[in-house]
This record gives structure tokens, C-alpha cells and sequence, in this order.
């Protein structure tokens, strides 16, 4: 016959948990002694402090092959991705004329972005370089000698330089997209030939709607002697150049989905697992009440 088993009253319970936190007969902290206790925390310092120096040696000893100057592998870098500015998360550029408020935003980051493109710092941090040659520089004898970059002045991007119109033409529905390609480290853009952005409707039957697009510089041109780039860390002033795209007689209200490429000879843009591989599409709309 099974003897039932006598429940503990509240106090007996209370005083087990007191006994357990601190046995003052055996002089035991949470069943263990002082001697215990020391033990397996000098345990846990000796086995987490070899696990940090060998995590340190080990991340110290990876260190020492790397180049501070220049990426070991650039495989998945060989062809330039592109983007543009302003940009937004999914590249959909979409605004209301008479609300100023929903275009300021743009006019912020445009200006933000062409700050380092001034004139004055232009002229004062880089050299007038030779158009239609690479701008190949050599060490000197010494390593990672530091390279000096050419001048973009704000004043090529035209009516898109955001100097004569401040809402770089947002405020009249002829608004300017910037397009840049990603920086790679020594790669020749052009391999030695002319190179162009040119932008389109994605599809044909809204060439129409899209209307007039001007281009700054002038159809979309990059110079050669703004390649190659050689690292932020040697080529401290270099800034790439840009293709401004401006939007004379959109249609209004209406989403149109625009692809701007860069036309070069090793330059593929028709890679499908890579859609900004010298290429990016966006949508922009201007409404109109």
C-alpha cells in the first residue's frame, strides 16, 4: 500500500531555499563551498581566456595576408555595378509638384551627395587632367605611393548641377537623376575606348511618354582619365564621375520605368544574375493636380 507523502508547509519550503543560498552549518552558498566556488570560476577564467587568445591569434595571424591598400579577391567585383541619386530604397523616385514636401527630401540628397563636386574643392584637392587617357599612376619606388585624382567640376553636370535651379528641376516636373558606376579597384573602363551612359524606357511603347531627355556631360560621356581608381586609402580625393539625366516632358502621372546602362567595351550589361551590373533600372513619377 503506498504511503502518501506529507506536503511541505510554506515555512519548511522557505527555509530549505534559505539553507540552499546560505548553509550556515556547512558554510555552502548555493551547495557549494568557498574552496568550490573558486575553483570552477578559476576553471571558467583559464578555459574562456584561452578561447579569447586563441580567437586573437587566430584573427591576428588572417590580418597579416591581407592588403590594407588593395582587395585579395575582386572576382565578384569585375564588372562596376551602377546606381543613382537620389536614391531610395527601391529606387522609385515618385513625387507631387505643388507639395514641396515630397520632393525636398530629393533636393537634400542631391545637394549632400554633390557637396565633395564643388569647384573650389575640385581645383584645390585634384589636377586638371589630359581628356581621352587613363590616368595611370606609377609607385615611384615606393609602395602604395599615394595617387593624386582628376577633376569632376559641379559645373559639367549643366543644368543638373543644382547651381542655377537649387530643386535641380523637381519644383517644375523636369526632374535630374545622377548616375554613377561603383568604384573597382585598377579597372580600365572602355579597355582604351570611348564610354557612355545612356538611359530608356524599358519598354518601347513608352519611349513616347517619356519624352526629351537631356544629358550632362553631353551624351552622357565619361572620360577615360577618370580611370583607374586605385583604393580610398591612396586615392584619398578621388570622386567618380557622373552622368546627370535630365527629364524635359515626362507625361504626369504616369509610372515610368527607366533603365540606364553603361556603354563600354568590358562592360556586360546583359548578365541576367546581376541586375546592376553596369546597368540600373528605376521608376520615377511626377504627379500633377
Amino acid at each position: 500500500m503506498a504511503v502518501e507523502k506529507e506536503k511541505k508547509t510554506c515555512g519548511q519550503v522557505m527555509t530549505e531555499w534559505k539553507e540552499f543560498i546560505w548553509n550556515p552549518r556547512t558554510h555552502q552558498f548555493m551547495g557549494r563551498t568557498g574552496s568550490s566556488w573558486a575553483l570552477i570560476l578559476l576553471f571558467y577564467l583559464v578555459f574562456y581566456g584561452f578561447l579569447t587568445a586563441l580567437f586573437t591569434l587566430t584573427m591576428w595571424v588572417m590580418l597579416q595576408t591581407v592588403d590594407q591598400f588593395n582587395p585579395k579577391y575582386q572576382d565578384r567585383l569585375s564588372i562596376p555595378g551602377v546606381m543613382i541619386r537620389p536614391k531610395t530604397d527601391a529606387l522609385d523616385i515618385t513625387y507631387n509638384m505643388s507639395q514641396t514636401e515630397s520632393w525636398e527630401e530629393y533636393v537634400r540628397m542631391l545637394n549632400k551627395f554633390l557637396e565633395a563636386y564643388d569647384n573650389a574643392k575640385q581645383v584645390a584637392s585634384n589636377r586638371d587632367c589630359i581628356p581621352g587617357q587613363y590616368n595611370e599612376q606609377v609607385d615611384n619606388g615606393v609602395l602604395n605611393y599615394p595617387k593624386t585624382a582628376c577633376q569632376f567640376n559641379r559645373t559639367m553636370l549643366g543644368d543638373c548641377s543644382g547651381l542655377n535651379d537649387t530643386t535641380y528641376g523637381y519644383r517644375d516636373g523636369r526632374p535630374c537623376i545622377l548616375v554613377k558606376m561603383n568604384r573597382v579597384i585598377k579597372f580600365y573602363a572602355g579597355d582604351g575606348k570611348p564610354i557612355n551612359v545612356s538611359c530608356l524606357a524599358k519598354k518601347e511603347e513608352d519611349a513616347q511618354k517619356l519624352g526629351e531627355i537631356a544629358m550632362f556631360p553631353p551624351n552622357g560621356n565619361i572620360d577615360l582619365m577618370y580611370f583607374p581608381y586605385y583604393g580610398k586609402k591612396i586615392h584619398v580625393n578621388y570622386t567618380q564621375p557622373v552622368v546627370a539625366v535630365k527629364f524635359l516632358n515626362l507625361t504626369f502621372n504616369y509610372d515610368h520605368h527607366i533603365e540606364c546602362r553603361v556603354n563600354a567595351a568590358n562592360v556586360n550589361t546583359n548578365d541576367e544574375r546581376d541586375k546592376f551590373a553596369g546597368r540600373v533600372a528605376f521608376k520615377i513619377r511626377v504627379n500633377k493636380e
